[in-house]
């Protein structure tokens, strides 16, 4: 399957998967705003009926709006008189199981005379709970202190809608899981394609990089079968060297690759000492100026930082700032650029090594530390390698408890940063 066929199958799977949700999200709030619509339908039926019960029982006739709602769980209820508390309770109560509304709820009575809430109580429909005393009501608010009145607060109301979704939780949390496992297959088809791609590239280095020595041994020993060559102490000599060259050569690229690819930061065995790191750095930019300069290139430093001692081994470290100083030579189509500058963070020490290369896009940026990653360029990479580089870098430092990172733009240049913790 190609690259652009995977793209567009995971493109579409994600849009069905989105409308999938966003349905689901619609559906979810539609059920909700119809239980709360029904849930109010049913305080209004309950309080009117209270309402009209304490109007008969006064022989009260007024035609005022009965019921009103403050906020989403506030109700009051317009009387013409004080009811009695426990026979507004009782009512309440009554009215309220009717109405299958048999959750903890709070009221209070409002006298316009007294121009204060002169009763409250949280009543509660399970029996071991105990009666809230007035003085506990702290949600019941003033509302209109023109006119008798009594309030119903449901300090639940959000819960009791929701227990009655219950449907509709098990099929999101349904959808959720699918979404998760699709998510998850998805990262591990891209994985795996990814795989595939570093395998088809390391297997097209390893082919350039093994058979070069193969057809300069093979063609040296076919020209030892020759009479004139076998004849001649000194051509034979010449081939003879030219064999053992390649060979040596050959075994060390697999000798390399396999060292490479079995290390991990906990098989690595260092040498741990005090090592002063801007000694190291402009030891490894003396090595690399001469090659840098016959490229018309330069290298300089900047080390600022006062704390430079850390604790590591000296030919590993070494090793990572020649890595990065040889990349920065490697990909670069112009005179090379390249500077080295340091700085203290906290107890930490930063190394940067900035260049005026190639550049890295941003996809390919996060998997270039990868095992024989490298970034793809065709079926023809124009240097030479396994992509086990940057790997061992990352390797080396982690084992030393250091980080690094790259950031990059292309077509102008790469920073790689390094972070040591310093001893001094």
């Amino acid at each position: 399957m190609s690259r652009r066929t995977i793209i567009i199958v995971v493109l579409l799977a994600v849009i069905s998967l989105g409308a999938i949700v966003a349905g689901q999200i619609f559906w979810v709030r539609n059920a909700y705003s119809m239980q709360e619509d029904q849930f109010n339908k049913r305080v209004f039926i309950a309080l009117s009926d209270v309402v009209l019960q304490i109007r008969i029982m006064n022989k009260d006739s007024a035609q005022t709006e009965p019921v009103k709602q403050v906020s989403n769980n506030y109700f009051i209820a317009n009387i013409n008189d004080t009811p009695p508390p426990y026979l507004l309770e009782d009512l309440l109560k009554d009215q309220f199981v009717e109405a299958d509304l048999t959750d903890d709820f709070e009221y209070g009575i409002y006298d316009c005379f007294t121009d204060s809430i002169v009763f409250g109580s949280r009543i509660s429909f399970d029996e071991s709970k105990t009666r809230t005393h007035a003085e506990q009501i702290h949600n019941l608010k003033e509302f209109q202190p023109d006119g008798h009145y009594f309030g119903v607060f449901f300090p639940n109301k959000t819960t009791i809608i929701l227990k009655q979704l219950d449907f509709w939780f098990y099929s999101s949390i349904v959808i959720f899981m699918i979404a998760i496992f699709f998510s998850y297959t998805i990262a591990v088809i891209l994985k795996q394609r990814r795989l595939s791609e570093v395998k088809a590239d390391f297997v097209n280095n390893m082919t350039h990089e093994l058979k070069t020595p193969i057809a300069t041994i093979s063609l040296s020993a076919e020209a030892l079968s020759h009479a004139q060559v076998s004849n001649d102490p000194r051509r034979l000599a010449q081939y003879v060297s030219i064999i053992r060259n390649e060979s040596l050569r050959l075994r060390d690229q697999v000798d390399k690759v396999l060292q490479t690819a079995t290390m991990s930061p906990k098989t690595v065995d260092l040498q741990l000492e005090q090592l002063d790191l801007h000694e190291i750095i402009e030891r490894a930019e003396d090595t690399y100026r001469i090659k840098i300069e016959d490229l018309e290139g330069s290298i300089e430093n900047d080390l600022l930082a006062n704390k430079y001692t850390i604790k590591g081994d000296k030919v590993h470290i070494t090793n990572v700032i020649y890595n990065l100083l040889d990349n920065a030579t490697k990909y670069c189509e112009k005179a090379p650029v390249i500077k080295i500058k340091t700085e203290n963070v906290g107890s930490d020490i930063l190394v940067h090594v900035c260049d005026n290369g190639i550049g890295i896009l941003q996809d390919h940026l996060k998997m270039i530390f990868d095992k024989f990653y490298r970034v793809p360029t065709g079926n023809l990479h124009e240097v030479k390698g396994f992509g086990l580089g940057l790997f061992y870098v990352k390797t080396i430092l982690k084992a030393h408890g250091a980080k690094i990172k790259a950031t990059s733009t292309k077509g102008k240049g790469s920073t790689f940063t390094i972070t040591f913790k310093t001893t001094k």
